[in-house]
């Protein structure tokens, strides 16, 4: 059985430009943006050349594929420009841990409360964890008791994604902001 033959021509991402554009006739737009029609390949190349520009293939799946006449390299970089700009502007929510015990002291709540309106206000979610040491685990309901009540505090800026629930010796509740 004979195999396939081997492409040899080296992969490249992007549109295809100038000679590398694989088709007889191409939708062509002008490097003022507007609309020529349909022309020749070597129409759309010998117009492209004329004007200092190349001709590149916008949209390789229409019927024929639209071609535009532009500067490739100033292309190339508007689009990485692009890119840069969107990845900038991304937020990478992360899940801040705040660990509390059911006989909680309330000024140790109040300050595990401010660090949890912090990272809130900052954007991230978070994960309360209530453990339970020794005898405590006989009252869970205490535990639950001081969740809901972080629950209630924090209404206004979060909403409960996960609502509390017992894993081995630790309650886990996790709350997203609004």
């Amino acid at each position: 059985m004979a195999r396939p033959p081997v492409d040899l021509t080296p992969s490249r991402d992007g549109p295809r430009v100038n000679e590398q554009i694989g088709v007889p006739t191409v939708r062509l737009v002008d490097e003022n943006g507007e609309q020529v029609g349909v022309v020749s390949k070597s129409d759309a190349l010998q117009r492209a050349f004329a004007a200092g520009l190349d001709l590149v293939e916008i949209s390789p799946n229409a019927d024929p594929p639209v071609c535009k006449i532009l500067d490739y390299g100033r292309f190339r970089y508007e689009a990485q420009k692009k890119k840069n700009e969107a990845r900038k502007k991304q937020k990478v929510i992360d899940v801040k841990e705040i660990k509390m015990r059911p006989n909680i002291d309330s000024h140790d709540y109040d300050v595990k409360m401010r660090a949890a309106n912090r990272f809130i206000g900052e954007g991230d979610k978070v994960k309360v964890t209530m453990r339970f040491r020794g005898r405590e685990m006989v009252h869970q309901d205490l535990g639950l008791k001081v969740l809901h009540k972080v629950r209630g505090e924090l209404e206004e800026v979060a909403k409960v994604e996960q609502f509390p629930k017992l894993e081995g010796r630790q309650m886990i509740m996790v709350l997203a902001p609004r």
